[in-house]
């Protein structure tokens, strides 16, 4: 049976634009860093009635060099004061995420971290809620929400949020129920173009965007500065190439936000089975229309609507293009198909791209498995469950190391490449 592990590089990215340090970080910066974020765990133990302070590693993604709060079995991390210093071997990938190494279960956050104290808490308190959430029964899930980048998933998506904006920036508790009601029917119009979308969409909001709501919580921003972040980051969302798999950082912990207004501990009345868009409009005693293509109809053009339609059917356009010419790289054209065994994967989730039963395109995405490590920075097709993956053909093989247009392998000895004169593609195979 494949093991697969994976592992998203978004909050990072959304840390960078909140401003971070250029320098490298120094040792004492660290150990106050660790000290901040245990702090502010302790302050919220309410939440989840748990210390979620644990075993943190802060590492640079050029250097591999990275700074702990704890020590690893293996003896290998040198203290320094109330924190350590070691490196992190190639066969690790470097992102953030929840990682299981050297004896422990980490939070891996990249460095640098930002300038900012808010996002920085915010961040490590997120990763943080991944090293916890197995013990307070949240198993990880994280299916594709690939409808959301067809035209009319994003097109209602966008205006979701648009109505979210509103409703967290309202301070008249009509005015707020308004906007959140309407919010709600953008979602539901939304799930009813693409059935089964709702029960997907839930999945990654139970584990991002749970995360991303704790995140936020910890963070321990004032009602002004919470209502600034929220319309920061959807506002830095809607830039995003693609919302499939990080639109729920946005989602939950506005609803939640909004829902902690009324009761400070929502969060401990639901589980991993929990339907959060019905528990959020059962508890915030919100009532739909039967008919929700009329209403949308009525609302849309109060939230931005018209420019949302006009640019989402242009990128509609592009997008077929791209589709087109993955397709010739990946299928028509000779391309190499990579099985996985062991596999352990980071990847951007912000520039993703579905095409259809094919797969997903992973414009950059890193693989360690049994076979080595396959770097990609031009694009590469997962297939849909994943199993293998698809590249370019190679243009250049020097022992275990194979080189192709954006992407590069380093092989174990047992290992080669090899090709199949009949489909005049290339296969990666165990030696004999």
């Amino acid at each position: 049976m494949k093991k697969i592990s994976i592992t998203f590089l978004y909050l990072l990215l959304s840390a960078l634009a909140l401003g971070q340090e250029s320098k490298e970080a120094k040792p004492d910066s660290i150990v106050q860093y660790f000290s901040e974020i245990k702090t502010a765990t302790k302050m919220s133990y309410s939440l989840w009635n748990k210390d979620l302070y644990g075993d943190i590693i802060l590492v640079n993604p050029q250097t591999r060099q990275l700074f702990s709060n704890n020590f690893g079995t293996d003896s290998s991390f040198v203290q320094y004061k109330n924190s350590y210093i070691g490196k992190l071997p190639d066969s690790v990938n470097i992102a953030n995420t929840s990682l299981t190494w050297n004896g422990r279960t980490w939070a891996m956050i990249m460095l640098p971290l930002s300038k900012d104290y808010y996002a920085r808490i915010n961040l490590l308190a997120h990763e943080l809620f991944h090293s916890a959430q197995s013990a307070l029964g949240f198993v990880q899930n994280n299916s594709e929400s690939t409808h959301l980048d067809q035209e009319n998933g994003r097109i209602y998506l966008r205006l979701e949020l648009e109505a979210l904006k509103k409703a967290v920036c309202s301070d008249a508790e009509d005015e707020q129920r308004m906007h959140l009601k309407n919010a709600f029917i953008f979602r539901k119009y939304r799930n009813s173009l693409f059935p089964g979308s709702a029960h997907i969409e839930n999945q990654l909001e139970l584990n991002e965007g749970i995360a991303e709501y704790t995140g936020v919580v910890i963070s321990g921003r004032d009602k002004e500065k919470t209502k600034k972040h929220f319309i920061d980051v959807i506002d830095r969302f809607f830039k995003n190439p693609t919302y499939v798999r990080s639109f729920a950082y946005n989602t939950t912990p506005i609803y939640g936000y909004i829902m902690s207004l009324k009761d400070p501990l929502w969060n401990q009345k639901i589980s991993v089975n929990t339907d959060l868009t019905i528990f959020f409009m059962r508890e915030l005693n919100i009532e739909l229309p039967k008919d929700l293509a009329a209403t949308v109809k009525a609302i849309t053009a109060e939230y931005n609507g018209k420019q949302i339609f006009t640019e989402e059917q242009l990128r509609a356009e592009k997008i077929k293009q791209q589709i087109a010419l993955y397709r010739s790289l990946f299928v028509d054209q000779p391309h190499m198909t990579i099985k996985f065994e062991k596999m352990n994967v980071s990847f951007d989730p912000r520039n993703i791209l579905p095409i259809a039963d094919l797969g997903t395109v992973y414009p950059t995405i890193r693989i360690a498995d049994n076979w080595g490590i396959l770097d990609v920075k031009s694009g590469a097709l997962m297939a849909p469950n994943w199993d293998k993956i698809t590249v370019s053909k190679p243009i250049k093989i020097e022992g275990q190391r194979i080189e192709g247009d954006g992407w590069v392998m380093q092989l174990k000895d047992q290992y080669t490449v090899q090709k199949d004169e009949s489909q005049n593609n290339y296969e990666l195979i165990k030696k004999q």
